[in-house]
């Protein structure tokens, strides 16, 4: 039975050793990646060494890196244009994590203190501006713009997504397709982009390029429904981050809006107190309703659709180590714990 199929859930001490596996591919393309945004992100100021530096080490699982990679491999040969664009997309998503860490006014991220909470939320911002910036010089250097402008048109979308958020945030009746736009646009986005880029310089054909977008979109949904269950009903020693920043911040997500449309008036209105109260007792409150009901589990499923809407689009691809990374990637992110 394969990996893609059989993958159990990870615990902290697995998660890491997995995704060496998973990433055996490209482990070497990989390190090269991390090499440069190494070499890119020092400097002479000690203190926006620092903070560069701190950001490297707070950063994500190089999972969008490694999609990229991934999907240029499995197409056909990488290329110095997808390592260096595999480090704008991390640089990227860094930032979107330091600045996310203001809005939610997180204290812990991959076990370490956020940005915010070791300096301030103004170092926060323009660490994040930084980073964003320094990524797109980065990737002007390459001989065309697909890069660039591919980076750009999804990084606006990602932001729109951001902004829908904020505007939504405490809107206890968020329409379930409102919901799926902004995790479409907030995180999925960027994942599309990086399959895209992916295919694209490894001289994929536009079939080809657009299924392998599709894949990053639908995985992209499928990591975003898992981290709103990690919020709910994950372990901060385990994860590294902090949680119940939805909750604190009142965003309705899958679990809740699954929730609610199944209640009556009154219980609608109890919810939405739960919701809304910032005590302990209302919170455990929240999640036992929450446990009494098939909340959990249906949002379980429909990431588990998206999963599985990603791995059809991978049929076009010939058998390899990297079509087969792919497939169990889809797997892991409904299963990891962090």
């Amino acid at each position: 039975m394969s990996l893609a199929k059989s993958m159990p859930a990870t615990t902290n001490g697995q998660t890491s050793n997995l995704l060496a596996v998973l990433f055996a591919p490209i482990a070497t393309d990989l390190s090269a990646v991390s090499q440069l945004l190494r070499k890119e992100l020092r400097h002479d100021d000690a203190f926006i060494d620092e903070l560069a530096q701190h950001s490297f080490r707070i950063g994500g699982k190089r999972l969008r890196p490694a999609l990229l990679l991934l999907s240029g491999q499995a197409v056909g040969e990488l290329n110095d244009a997808h390592r260096v664009l595999a480090a704008v997309v991390e640089m990227i998503h860094t930032a979107t994590l330091v600045h996310d860490d203001v809005l939610d006014e997180a204290d812990i991220r991959r076990h370490k203190a956020t940005v915010n909470a070791r300096w301030d939320n103004q170092t926060s911002v323009l660490l994040g501006d930084y980073l964003f910036t320094h990524a797109f010089y980065l990737a002007s250097t390459l001989e065309t713009t697909f890069g660039c402008r591919t980076i750009g048109r999804a990084t606006n979308v990602v932001c729109e997504g951001e902004l829908k958020q904020t505007a939504a945030s405490g809107d206890f009746e968020l329409s379930l397709d409102t919901y799926f736009d902004i995790i479409s646009a907030k995180t999925a986005e960027l994942c599309a982009c990086c399959c895209l880029l992916g295919g694209h310089y490894a001289g994929s054909s536009e079939r080809l390029g657009k299924a392998l977008e599709s894949y990053g979109r639908h995985l992209g949904i499928a990591f975003q429904i898992a981290d709103d269950l990690l919020d709910l009903e994950g372990d901060e020693q385990i994860t590294g981050k902090s949680l119940g920043t939805d909750l604190s911040n009142q965003k309705m997500t899958l679990p809740l809006i699954h929730l609610r449309d199944q209640l009556n008036h009154q219980q609608r209105l109890t919810l939405r107190g739960l919701i809304e109260s910032t005590d302990r007792e209302s919170r455990a409150e929240l999640l036992r309703w929450l446990d009494d009901s098939d909340a959990m589990q249906h949002a379980r499923d429909v990431a588990e659709t998206h999963v599985a809407q990603a791995v059809q689009q991978l049929d076009g691809l010939r058998p390899s180590p990297a079509k087969t990374t792919l497939e169990q990637i889809a797997q892991f992110v409904i299963r990891r714990d962090c």
